[in-house]
């Protein structure tokens, strides 16, 4: 909670003076009450602030990247125009167009921090990097290339702040699977995502969703080894197994094709199937 200095003014003695019966100044000056209410209604704004002050989360935002030079200061400048985190940490994996320059730029905001992998690791290796630095209770995953939209964040962070939940996915299908135009993507994450349902008893819709949020005592208990994006299914069947409430949300989504830069293949499909079944019994 922020510190806040009340000011208060002296309204002086709340009683009028007598009227003498020949005084023809008319009825007493009452402004002092004015002057209270005013007072009042300060000092009730303050106290207002303050409570949202302590029910905000501590949210780090975190962004892996790789060879994303042409959106990330858009992105950064979308996470901070939403304006509910408490840092944001961008983890550069190794890219060779230019991101560094952008990211050198970028790190003298006074809320951004940026690692630099020297090699390209893949997601799950830039994520964790980015957990190790973080020190916000919540942590956020956001990708860089603008398929994701931070004006979810609020709506994602709700079921944390009620309590209702330990982790939140933001899932592109739940109230319009045809967000993504491609149905090769639709009918892969479908099947992924039911695998994945069967081997940790949950009921999700999109487990392959870059919009995760987690309580970081969470990660904190656990320990991740997927380089990469075979993170998804191993933090969801890590997330099961210890017992967190994990809730969904549905996000909106901008789908982008390989000729703008995505990057997972059908080699991370297979690799996927793989930790589906690894991670539902072992580490």
């Amino acid at each position: 909670m922020t510190n806040s200095a009340l000011i208060s003014e002296n309204v002086g003695s709340s009683a009028a003076p007598p009227m003498s019966p020949t005084d023809t100044r008319g009825p007493s000056d009452t402004s002092y009450l004015d002057r209270m209410e005013q007072t009042l209604a300060d000092v009730t704004t303050v106290i207002d602030a303050d409570a949202q002050v302590e029910n905000q989360l501590a949210v780090s935002v975190v962004i892996p990247t790789y060879n994303e030079r042409e959106t990330l200061r858009e992105i950064v400048a979308k996470v901070r125009e939403v304006g509910l985190h408490y840092e944001i940490i961008i983890v550069d994996d190794g890219s060779t167009d230019g991101s560094r320059e952008v990211l050198r730029e970028l790190a003298e905001l006074k809320d951004v921090q940026v690692l630099f992998h020297d090699v390209n690791c893949g997601k799950g290796a830039a994520l964790r990097s980015g957990v190790q630095f973080a020190r916000g209770e919540v942590i956020l995953v956001q990708d860089a290339d603008l398929e994701y939209d931070p004006a979810d964040y609020e709506r994602m962070l709700a079921p944390l702040k009620s309590g209702a939940a330990d982790a939140v996915y933001g899932s592109r299908f739940e109230e319009n699977p045809h967000q993504d135009p491609s149905w090769v993507h639709r009918f892969a994450n479908r099947m992924l995502t039911q695998l994945s349902n069967y081997t940790t008893g949950q009921q999700l819709t999109d487990m392959e969703t870059c919009y995760k949020v987690f309580r970081r005592e969470l990660l904190d208990r656990m320990t991740l080894s997927q380089n990469r994006f075979g993170c998804e299914p191993e933090l969801t069947a890590k997330l099961a197994r210890h017992g967190a409430r994990i809730a969904e949300v549905p996000i909106s989504y901008r789908s982008r094709g390989y000729h703008e830069g995505k990057k997972i293949g059908w080699r991370d499909g297979i690799n996927t199937l793989y930790c589906i079944f690894r991670y539902a019994w072992f580490d």
